[in-house]
Formats: C-alpha cells, structure tokens, sequence
C-alpha cells in the first residue's frame, strides 16, 4: 500500500465513518425531537451546536450538512429546504473550516464559527421570502438570532466536551 493509499484508508476508517454517522443521526434527532421549534421565519434549532464540530475535524463538514439535509425531508417547505439547507450548510462549514483552522485561542475560533453561522442565516430567510413571502429583513433578523443564541449555548457545551473528548480524532 503506498502513502497516498494508507491516508485514504485512515480517513474513511470505520472508526471515522461511525463517528460520522453519530454526528448525523444526532443532527437529525435533536432537530426533529425540538421540530416545533426547528423551522419557519422564528427558530431555534439546537441542533446547530454540531456546527462546531468542523472547528475540530473537517470530517464533520459531511456528517453536519447530511444531518441537515435529512432533518430538512421533515421541513414544510420540503425538498427544497432540503437542498437549500444542505448547500448553504456545506459552504459555511467549508468557510468557517477554512477561517478558523489557523486560529490557536479556541474561544476566538467558537465565537467566530458563531458570526458567521448567525450571518449565514440570510439564506434561509431569503428562501422563505421567496416560497411564504415573509419579509427578508423580519426573517433574517429572528432567525439569525435564534442561530446566535443556539450557537452561544452550543459554544460552551462544546467547550466543555472537547475539554474531556479529543474532538480532532
């Protein structure tokens, strides 16, 4: 086996996919169990704290963003949320990997991965001014506070947890 296989083989481990697939199914098993709360122009989903989770390793980029688009088939607005959903989580989570992975202070990289999820909210209320025809600036506003607040809350808990769990492994 040469280099390149042997760093294949040690990132799609089974170890690594089962930590994948933990982190999914616990995405989509917070957010359906808090749905009343998950979806619409005012949000709070919990489940957001596994944004953090690509501060650590960027293996969790995949599993988030399949938990999203999985929880998002329970969405009113559907396959779209769906789509949506996934893409704007997908990019963020790249963009949030990519601007903290350079940065030592782990409390400068959580409150960093808040702003920009909290920011990123934009795309969600834009979809849903264009499908229900809610104000943009309304939308944007709640949600991204109810993102904020959920990632506040989230920022310590993972804080804590990675203060007794490797989260990089």
């Amino acid at each position: 086996m040469n280099k390149f296989e042997k760093n294949q083989s040690a990132k799609w481990s089974a170890a690594s996919l089962t930590k994948m697939a933990l982190v999914t199914a616990l995405y989509v098993t917070v957010t359906l169990v808090f749905s009343v709360i998950s979806f619409g122009a005012i949000q709070f989903r919990l489940a957001e704290i596994f944004n953090y989770l690509a501060v650590f390793n960027k293996r969790y980029i995949i599993a988030v963003t399949l938990g999203v688009m999985l929880a998002n088939l329970a969405s009113p607005l559907g396959m779209i949320d769906v789509i949506v959903g996934g893409l704007s989580t997908f990019c963020v989570l790249v963009l949030v990997y990519f601007v903290t992975r350079k940065i030592k202070n782990q409390f400068v990289k959580l409150a960093v991965t808040a702003l920009i999820c909290s920011f990123s909210m934009f795309t969600i209320a834009a979809q849903l001014t264009l499908l229900l025809g809610i104000p943009f600036w309304f939308s944007w506003l709640t949600i991204g506070l109810g993102e904020f607040v959920s990632m506040t809350i989230g920022g310590v808990l993972i804080h804590w947890i990675s203060k007794k769990i490797d989260l990089t492994k």
